[in-house]
């Protein structure tokens, strides 16, 4: 047998059902199949019905979607479907689209229908007695444990458990304590009709009306929270975890359209994973000192197992994880504000690197930068942001989040400055793009103002979408720049290792993952 079918039979002999094929099966399939590549967003099949061929993802990804355009499955690498294996019923039309270049190894119904007929544990996987088994039908190999969901791929929707409590905006504050009471509940929404208006937790309770001693008889739309934000019931449960987690909050509405479908909480989530980053972060907003955070932050590493375990990919982990991070950076800053007092001109707090593009993972440097007001005077106001970002960038590294070894942080006067002098910092990188000034935009590009004047940021990306809209040399500069790192990877996408010397092999995923 040739290297090539050798290394196409060690990849089916890894992934079931083709593990309980004899080893002579095994040998002869691979000069059966044919392989197939497919473009981003290109139709799979692109001639044909699905069922016509199995189809089994080498490389790449793929959307399943029915008839009406819902999306029904994402497979990846080891991932079947086609053949019986994507249908739900005898009549669902379903199609695959490639949502990014992939290689598929293709084999048709009527060589697999006599492979079925010589091996019955074979067959049974693609058995139609299991058809209403999608999950094991498309070949999720996961298992999800009893007491756990899979956060990556289950629509809210399936941990809504009961119909939404709401009250209209007319009621008392004193009738909406009552009804949530009898209904157990920890939140309400606030409703006109069918449109949600509001929303009214315990904790509204506790800090709007007892702390206050407000009038039990006002109407509760006096207390609630307008305009609350909200999720489709669609959308998967891990985008509600990331919106918690992003904005700390723990009740979130859930809509089917325009109408009120339910309310997710927290403790729905948590119920169903042993490790939240809602929980995570919501115990570093509570945190008085480094020593605290540092703690809290010593679970990350944990919430990335279990999102491991739970299938996510890496850029819904690297997104929850990344959440983290900037609420730590968050809780920094408003401790320093607290010891230092009020900031003296307006500022923006800006990440750059990795959580700028939301991808960090347990170990990461810190990459920052402070944009501050063009009122900035270094001699009046330049001990005050110096303390400010020393207080940040030791916090950040006592969590975790190391010092830059090529100090990009707010630590570093040069990356500490004015707005106009940020502009000028593009402008000389863009007009004048040599090596160092290709490697300084090849990091600052990647900015996200994680906490103060948004206006700051907003007016500092303006400027470098400006002077680079239209600029060919600039953007054939970086491109060639980027074009100059290869991925680690041979011709059948697996792992080109370094040879010799010290990380003999190994490969180097910072720079070359």
């Amino acid at each position: 047998m040739d290297i090539e079918l050798m290394e196409i039979r060690d990849f089916l002999a890894d992934h079931h059902p083709f593990d309980q094929l004899t080893e002579k099966a095994l040998s002869e399939l691979p000069a059966k199949l044919q392989i197939r590549y497919f473009r981003r967003d290109a139709a799979v099949p692109d001639t044909g019905r699905l069922p016509d061929h199995l189809y089994l993802i080498r490389t790449g990804a793929v959307e399943l979607r029915g008839a009406d355009g819902e999306l029904l499955a994402r497979l990846g690498e080891g991932d079947l479907f086609g053949y019986r294996a994507s249908h739900i019923d005898e009549h669902s039309e379903i199609q695959g689209i490639a949502i990014e270049d992939t290689l598929v190894y293709q084999l048709a119904a009527g060589e697999l229908d006599r492979m079925c007929s010589q091996n019955s544990q074979f067959a049974f996987f693609f058995g139609s007695a299991k058809k209403g088994r999608l999950r094991d039908a498309i070949s999720f190999t996961a298992q999800a444990d009893q007491n756990q969901i899979n956060i990556m791929t289950t629509p809210i929707r399936e941990l809504l458990r009961r119909r939404p409590i709401s009250i209209p905006a007319s009621a008392s504050i004193m009738e909406t304590a009552r009804v949530m009471s009898e209904e157990r509940v920890s939140s309400i929404l606030i409703c006109g009709g069918e449109r949600l208006l509001g929303i009214v937790t315990d904790r509204d309770l506790r800090s709007r009306v007892v702390a206050k001693g407000l009038d039990h008889n006002l109407p509760v739309s006096q207390i609630m929270t307008e305009t609350p934000s909200t999720l489709d019931s669609s959308d998967f449960a891990f985008e509600a975890q990331l919106h918690m987690a992003r904005y700390n909050i723990h009740h979130l509405p859930v809509m089917d359209g325009d109408r009120v479908a339910g309310m997710l909480t927290a403790t729905d989530l948590a119920k169903h994973q042993t490790t939240s980053a809602v929980y995570l972060v919501s115990d570093i907003y509570k945190q008085k000192s480094i020593q605290r955070m540092r703690e809290v932050s010593a679970k990350i590493p944990e919430l990335l197992v279990s999102l491991a375990a739970a299938d996510a990919t890496a850029m819904s982990a690297g997104h929850i994880i990344t959440s983290i991070t900037d609420a730590i950076t968050t809780r920094l800053l408003q401790l320093a504000e607290e010891q230092l007092g009020p900031p003296p001109v307006p500022y923006a707090w800006v990440a750059a690197g990795s959580q700028a593009r939301e991808e960090q993972t347990a170990k990461s440097d810190q990459d920052n930068c402070l944009v501050l007001d063009d009122a900035y005077d270094p001699a009046r106001h330049g001990e005050y942001f110096k303390a400010l970002a020393t207080f940040v960038c030791d916090g950040l590294d006592s969590c975790g989040y190391i010092y830059c070894p090529g100090e990009m942080m707010a630590i570093t006067d040069q990356w500490r400055q004015p707005l106009r002098t940020w502009k000028n910092y593009f402008s000389k990188w863009i007009d004048q793009p040599e090596p160092k000034a290709l490697m300084l935009t090849c990091v600052f590009f990647d900015l996200r103002c994680i906490y103060g004047d948004q206006q700051l940021f907003r007016q500092l990306r303006e400027h470098m979408l400006n002077k680079t809209r239209g600029n060919r040399i600039f953007l054939a500069l970086m491109a060639g720049n980027a074009l100059s790192h290869q991925p680690p990877l041979g011709f059948f996408r697996n792992f080109v290792l370094i040879k010799g010397g010290e990380h003999d092999h190994t490969f180097d995923l910072k720079h070359n993952g």
